[in-house]
């Protein structure tokens, strides 16, 4: 397989590792602070981007940004928040391009996020934007948190670590990722579904989840359209072209 096909299967897979370990993190923190006056909301937004790194394995090196809201109306609905970050980047695009500057979502000006990666080099290229949402099929992440502590108070001992949670991703090759993680799930079972290979040498099989953005319920699928919108945005903005 060329190096180019090589390195975006790579890509693919570090996308979805470094989400399921943004998703752990966000969901530790936001059950150390539920309740409080600056409790976390349950959805949050990732950026990924490459720069070139000639002595790892690919050469190149994945860097991730993200932002977390504090819990409210407006970050409970995440097709609304992604809805929102697109009118938002649009404006932040406009404003930049009127006063002669070229905006970026790192900032130092209407910055899109607030963790991770905040500075990167010089040569790093934008790859994609994903989401991590506390929100699984063991429910809505206010109730699930709230059973949580029902349970303790009643003697059991079920803990955040025992909960799922989920990630959607999608990179300027035309890759759609999901990733279910399950801190139970059997050995080798990974909860990666993407609409490309994950594997560099298997170039001919058949893919269940070449339609994945258009598969499951309603719901998800308007989650896939807002971040696919949103993702367009920043792809024509940060590589000057349309999506892959």
């Amino acid at each position: 397989m060329p190096t180019r096909a090589r390195r975006w299967a790579d890509l693919r897979k570090q996308v979805a590792y470094r989400s399921k370990r943004a998703n752990a993190g966000h969901m530790v923190e936001a059950d150390q602070r539920f309740g409080q006056r600056d409790a976390l909301g349950p959805h949050g937004v990732m950026l990924f981007f490459r720069s070139e790194a000639p002595a790892e394995p690919h050469g190149y090196r994945l860097h991730m940004a993200h932002r977390l809201w504090l819990a409210s109306p407006e970050s409970d609905d995440l097709p609304r928040l992604l809805g929102d970050l697109a009118v938002i980047a649009n404006d932040n695009i406009s404003r930049a391009a009127s006063a002669g500057r070229r905006w970026h979502p790192l900032g130092p000006d209407g910055s899109m996020v607030n963790g991770g990666d905040m500075t990167l080099p010089d040569d790093a290229t934008y790859v994609g934007i994903g989401v991590t949402t506390l929100d699984s099929d063991q429910g809505r992440w206010y109730q699930v948190a709230r059973t949580l502590r029902d349970e303790s108070a009643n003697g059991r001992y079920r803990s955040v670590f025992d909960l799922k949670g989920q990630c959607y991703a999608l990179l300027t090759d035309g890759t759609a990722l999901h990733i279910d993680r399950d801190p139970h799930a059997r050995l080798g079972v990974d909860g990666i579904r993407c609409n490309k290979t994950l594997d560099p040498d298997r170039i001919t099989y058949y893919n269940p989840h070449q339609h994945l953005t258009e598969e499951d319920d309603d719901a998800t699928r308007e989650v896939w359209r807002q971040l696919g919108a949103l993702h367009d945005i920043l792809t024509a903005h940060l590589t000057d072209r349309r999506p892959a």
